[in-house]
């Protein structure tokens, strides 16, 4: 394994915890979970998000920190690799789309001084699928909140997330998981696995599952 700190990203319901889950088990990784369920802003936010955005993107910003910095703190002598199912970034992403302007800037203010204190990930696995995709996703697993969430604001997130890794040449594994299954098929974990054990300069690299 030559990357040592992995990021799996990618839109609301495309299998960003369910692959973190089974690759720290091929690799006995250090598994790093976003706890987004201890948000008490989220189920308000999506009934009312004008009100709730700021608060929910500050509770989630400190949260990712409080998670993310032990990696400068600590060492765990029986994982040599680290993998977590979300890139700090996301906090800036996600507050482009969900604050007004004033908001926002202030929040970038915050974000770039966390952002410097963080140790970034070697290489992001980016799982792209199609937002109809996402929302079979998001029923199927149905968590309540989640079931408000509109077309149009999956693409505004996805649109996000695809502008952020062209413009800053983001290092990553970047995988069309239009049919992604990695539970019930190994060879689309296997795909993934494959293309953990290559090098790779910065930018995009587009795998296909079978």
């Amino acid at each position: 394994m030559n990357y040592h700190f992995i990021t799996i990203e990618g839109n609301i319901g495309a299998g960003k915890t369910t692959l973190a889950h089974l690759l720290s088990k091929e690799y006995n990784a250090r598994l790093i979970l976003e706890q987004f369920g201890d948000n008490p802003f989220l189920s308000k936010f999506y009934e009312n998000p004008k009100q709730f955005g700021f608060p929910l993107e500050l509770f989630f910003m400190a949260e990712r920190y409080k998670q993310l910095k032990e990696l400068i703190h600590t060492k765990d002598l029986f994982h040599s690799v680290t993998i977590a199912d979300y890139l700090f970034t996301k906090c800036l992403l996600f507050a482009k789309v969900n604050l007004p302007e004033v908001e926002f800037r202030l929040y970038q203010k915050l974000f770039d001084i966390i952002y410097q204190q963080l140790v970034q990930p070697d290489i992001v696995i980016y799982l792209h699928a199609p937002v109809s995709k996402l929302q079979i996703n998001i029923r199927k697993r149905n968590r309540h909140y989640e079931q408000l969430i509109k077309d149009s604001y999956l693409f505004r997130i996805q649109e996000a997330y695809t502008n952020y890794i062209k413009q800053h040449n983001v290092k990553t594994i970047y995988i069309d998981a239009s049919n992604a299954d990695f539970l019930g098929n190994k060879k689309h974990l296997q795909v993934v696995m494959d293309a953990l054990e290559k090098d790779y300069d910065d930018g995009q690299h587009y795998f296909v599952l079978p």
